[in-house]
């Protein structure tokens, strides 16, 4: 996600004629969708006055866990995630980022490298029921991911961004036609 912000940035920056006008700070034209590929359900089995008492093994090892490892997968897709969530809200344009994950795999269904027939139907049936589920937003104060609170279903909030990618797509398309005649 932040490559795609930088790399349109760059063009716009770069007023690349071969990329649409549009004026550096006019962040409302830009459209963020974003489909997570899931994660597992956080069980919190650590904080952190538990985990500043720990040694090599117990960042290892922990419970079943492995807490090391937990961070690093983890923080990554996180931290993007609140990132780009932070700098949409920043500039007023919210509405443009959408954010489309479901974080209480388990099982099976958690791990990238089971194929089988049985958990890719769980997998699609995971995906119709996370479309059906209400929209969601981070939450600036708290971290969290919480409903957006405007009764949109993940479906909903996509079909909205898709309609308006389209009719941008199609302002440009007509703005372009316009110029081709007149030159």
């Amino acid at each position: 996600m932040l490559v795609a912000i930088s790399e349109v940035t760059k063009q716009v920056l770069r007023e690349d004629p071969e990329f649409f006008p549009v004026n550096p700070v006019d962040y409302g034209r830009f459209l963020m969708i974003s489909i997570g590929t899931g994660a597992p359900k956080e069980s919190k089995p650590y904080n952190a006055k538990m985990a500043s008492k720990w040694g090599l093994l117990d960042w290892l090892l922990h419970d079943g866990s492995n807490p090391i490892i937990d961070v690093f997968t983890q923080a990554s897709g996180d931290m993007v995630d609140r990132h780009v969530s932070v700098f949409f809200q920043a500039v007023h344009s919210q509405q443009n980022y959408l954010r489309i994950q479901e974080d209480t795999l388990s099982g099976d269904e958690a791990l990238v490298d089971v194929a089988t027939k049985e958990n890719m139907l769980k997998l699609k049936e995971i995906g119709e029921n996370l479309l059906a589920k209400p929209a969601s937003r981070v939450n600036l104060k708290t971290g969290l991911s919480e409903p957006m609170g405007n009764g949109q279903t993940n479906a909903q909030a996509l079909k909205r961004s898709v309609d308006f990618s389209l009719k941008y797509a199609r302002k440009l398309l007509v703005n372009y036609i316009i110029l081709q005649l007149i030159v």
